[in-house]
């Protein structure tokens, strides 16, 4: 049986929301759907709206290991990853706070990203394109070595971003109820539009099937016109780099879990959470991409690309449609959604609005979530001991003020969309350990009180998926940028000296005594090591995985 849960105590987070309230706030997590549908679409073609429908279905069967493993630790907070790291830390102290870090770094760029996004659209509403406020900028660093034309930069998306940066940090200030009921507004406002968006084409019927087939990935002819492009390795790593992005959003409603700790009653809404919010986000991330494509299609050549007597680019072909540079940047995203739906100029802007209250939504929701992990974390002795400090309103401040800070130096960054895919290797890596977690706990803690008890099939498929999803970062993952995979890999392997320090210089190698109580390192309540060597032949065929795709 699983301990109870703590009273909450001053410093400490409370139990004030129900599952509704984790719903609202993981409401956020559909507007996702923003920041890479246009990369996406114009990275691989027709096969796009395919891509989100099977990346949603892969995240609704994970979902379950996730609601299963969050049930059995109602005392905790920080989401499926603190559930996890239980699990693998009887077989390896290392291998544990990958999973806690992989999954705070994959969430956490949804503050710059989705910030940076909220400031284009309204930089752009506001301005013409050419405007001096929408062109200015000083470049700080030039980071050529990571991806070409990568740099930090300040130009006013940056001040813009910060500020709203700065906004959701006062509203999460007050704790977990306050913003439960500022995200319901915000969920109201934001997610009307993206049911509209979702269901007029298809209410109207105006779908033309030439947008969606033949389902070929997109490929070019020698003059650059748009062809349709053949399922041989180069059209596969397109679809396996649509799935693998598509992932960070689609994956993401588990963060409902992360407040178990926070719920009134964590046996029953644990599963509430996670399957409401399942379902909401199967409805946008199959609708929404299917109206996009139905309404701009694929796109044309435009211009086409200027070469020097070299036969090298001087400035890259311009195409119309799903290829458009701003709506691969994500920037020209809003007005693109907006114009689906006709009327006046007003009518627009309106759109336009509640779109940026959908991002807002989704930072929101990524501070809460993120804040907690690294809370988590920190309570649980993966991380940095100051962490761990709540106020008086129960909101985790230090891991907010650490998330505020990490992510205003993102918001510098010149490319959202490479930052979004190296986030996701880390992402691909927590989601790895976590669905292989849901077996080990089977294995290990066969009696344990499990809330709710996911079906074998499902536990099966979840890990079968995550193998899956690790083939697709393998194929996929360097379409984005040819350093995506490695810069990922590096940013995972920081946890190793951060935890170190922590376990060997501030504990003094030994855990703190509540987790040490969740690790069970004897044979108190039927707690068995009974995996014997195979998380460590997952971890293998895993890496083997990667290194074959990547081969290539």
């Amino acid at each position: 049986m699983t301990p109870n849960a703590a009273q909450a105590q001053p410093g400490s987070l409370q139990r004030k929301i129900g599952w509704q309230g984790a719903f609202w706030v993981a409401s956020g997590v559909p507007a996702l759907v923003l920041f890479s549908i246009g990369a996406i679409a114009s990275t691989v073609g027709k096969p796009a709206w395919l891509a989100w429908m099977l990346s949603i279905t892969f995240g609704f069967i994970q979902a379950f290991t996730y609601a299963e493993i969050a049930g059995m630790f109602p005392h905790k907070s920080g989401g499926a990853s603190v559930y996890g790291a239980i699990a693998w830390v009887r077989y390896s102290k290392f291998v544990a706070p990958v999973s806690v870090w992989c999954n705070w770094l994959a969430w956490t760029p949804v503050l710059a990203i989705g910030s940076g996004l909220a400031a284009g659209y309204i930089l752009l509403a506001t301005f013409p394109a050419d405007a001096v406020i929408n062109t200015w900028q000083i470049t700080l660093m030039d980071l050529d070595f990571i991806k070409s034309g990568l740099s930090l930069r300040i130009n006013a998306t940056f001040i813009l971003g910060a500020a709203v940066l700065l906004a959701v940090f006062g509203i999460q200030h007050g704790g977990i109820l306050r913003s439960s009921r500022v995200t319901m507004i915000l969920g109201l406002a934001a997610l009307i539009p993206l049911m509209l968006i979702g269901l007029v084409p298809i209410l109207t019927g105006d779908i033309s099937a030439a947008n969606f087939l033949p389902i070929a990935p997109l490929a070019y002819d020698d003059v650059g016109n748009v062809v349709n492009g053949a399922w041989n390795i180069e059209g596969w790593k397109l679809m396996a780099g649509g799935m693998f992005i598509a992932a960070w959003s689609t994956y993401a409603f588990e963060t409902s879990v992360c407040y178990t700790r926070e719920f009134r009653n964590p046996k029953t809404d644990t599963f509430k959470a996670i399957f409401y919010s399942g379902l909401l986000c199967l409805a946008v991330f199959t609708l929404v991409p299917i109206a996009f494509q139905a309404d701009l299609g694929l796109g044309h050549l435009v211009t086409p690309a200027v070469l020097d007597a070299a036969g090298n680019e001087i400035s890259p072909a311009v195409y119309d449609g799903m290829l458009a540079p701003d709506i691969y940047s994500g920037m020209g995203v809003a007005s693109a959604l907006a114009a689906m739906l006709g009327g006046s100029q007003q009518l627009s802007s309106m759109i336009v609005i509640m779109l940026v209250l959908a991002l807002l939504l989704s930072i929101m929701t990524s501070m809460a979530g993120s804040s907690r992990t690294l809370y988590q974390g920190a309570v649980d002795g993966w991380l940095p001991k100051y962490l761990s400090h709540a106020n008086e309103h129960g909101a985790p401040t230090t891991a907010m003020w650490t998330d505020l800070c990490f992510n205003l130096v993102l918001l510098l960054m010149s490319d959202y969309v490479f930052v979004l895919a190296v986030s996701n290797v880390c992402y691909i890596m927590f989601n790895f350990l976590n669905l292989n977690a849901g077996w080990i706990h089977r294995l290990d803690r066969p009696n344990w009180e499990r809330p709710y008890k996911a079906p074998l099939i499902l536990i099966v498929l979840g890990t079968i998926l995550s193998f899956v999803n690790v083939a697709l970062m393998g194929l996929g993952a360097n379409i984005w940028g040819e350093g995506t995979l490695w810069s990922g890999v590096v940013c995972a392997a920081f946890i190793i000296p951060v935890f170190l320090y922590r376990h060997y210089v501030q504990d003094k190698g030994v855990f703190p005594k509540s987790m040490v109580e969740d690790m069970h390192m004897g044979d108190e309540s039927g707690v068995k090591k009974r995996a014997g060597i195979m998380p460590f032949v997952a971890i293998a065929i895993a890496v083997l995985i990667v290194i074959y795709m990547q081969h290539l």
